[in-house]
C-alpha cells in the first residue's frame, strides 16, 4: 500500500491462514483476514489486490454470535465463497470470539466446530458459476496446466474411489483473477449439490475438503485450519 492511501494511518495487521490444510496442518489455501474496522478508509478491492491471495476476508466484529464478512479475490467481490468463511470463522474462534452465523451478501452461513474442523453451512446457488468436468482419469487430471485455461472458472475433477465419495480436483479461474486455486470450497458445494452426496475432496496439492449433503439442499462444509503469518501495512 502506498502511504497516500490512507494518509497519517497506522500500521494495519492482515492475519493470513492456511485453509482446508492436510492432516498435518500442510498446504491449504491461503486467505488473508481484515479486521473492517481497521480499514474503514481503504478501497477493500485494492486491498485483496496487493495482498494478492485468492481471497481477502473484510471482518466486522461479532456482536451476539454473528459477524459480518465480505470476500474478494484479486479481480471482484464474491457474495459467498467457502475458503473464506471457514477460514474466517476458524480464525474468530481462536481470536476468542467464536460464531454461531457468518451474514454475507448471499446469506446466513451457519458456523460449527467439531473434532478439529471447522464447519460452515451453504446452498449451491451462492456459489460462483463454474464449469465442471469429470476427467476420465487422475493422469489426465494431474496433466493439466493452468496456461490451458485463459478465461471463465473450471472445475476439474476425477474419481479416486466412488463407492466412498473420494476425489481429486483441480480448479482454474482466470476470470476471478486466480491462475489455479488450491482449494475451492464454493465449487466443493456446488459439485455435492450436484451428485447429491458427500465429499472427501482432496484438491490442487493435497488440500483436503470435507462435505455433506443434506436433502433440503443445504450442504456443509469443513476442513482443517492452520495460522501462518501476518502481513503489516
Amino acid at each position: 500500500m502506498n502511504a497516500h492511501d490512507v494518509p497519517d494511518a497506522p500500521d494495519i495487521q492482515v492475519e493470513v491462514v492456511r485453509v482446508f490444510t492436510d492432516p498435518a496442518g500442510n498446504l491449504g489455501n491461503a486467505l488473508g483476514i481484515a479486521r473492517a474496522g481497521d480499514v474503514v478508509a481503504l478501497d477493500k478491492q485494492l486491498l485483496a489486490a496487493r495482498l494478492g491471495f485468492s481471497e481477502t476476508t473484510v471482518v466486522s466484529d461479532p456482536v451476539d454470535g454473528v459477524a459480518d464478512v465480505r470476500i474478494y479475490t484479486p479481480a471482484m467481490e464474491l457474495p459467498f465463497a467457502g475458503h473464506p468463511t471457514v477460514g474466517t470463522a476458524w480464525w474468530l474462534d481462536v481470536q476468542g470470539t467464536p460464531v454461531e452465523t457468518l451474514r454475507v451478501p448471499a446469506g446466513p452461513v451457519a458456523v460449527t466446530q467439531a473434532d478439529g474442523l471447522t464447519w460452515i453451512t451453504a446452498r449451491a446457488e451462492w456459489a460462483p458459476t463454474f464449469e465442471f468436468t469429470q476427467m476420465d482419469s487422475l493422469v489426465e487430471l494431474v496433466g493439466l496446466s493452468a496456461s490451458d485455461f485463459t478465461e471463465g472458472q473450471h472445475y476439474r475433477w476425477a474419481w479416486v474411489d466412488e463407492a466412498r465419495g473420494t476425489i481429486r480436483s483441480r480448479m482454474f479461474a482466470p476470470a476471478m483473477g486466480i491462475a489455479e486455486d488450491e482449494a475451492t470450497g464454493a465449487a466443493a458445494v456446488a459439485l455435492t449439490a450436484q451428485l447429491r452426496r458427500g465429499l472427501i475432496i482432496t484438491q490442487g496439492q493435497g488440500s483436503q475438503l470435507y462435505t455433506e449433503w443434506d436433502s433440503d439442499g443445504w450442504v456443509r462444509l469443513g476442513g482443517r485450519v492452520a495460522e501462518d503469518h501476518v502481513v503489516v501495512l
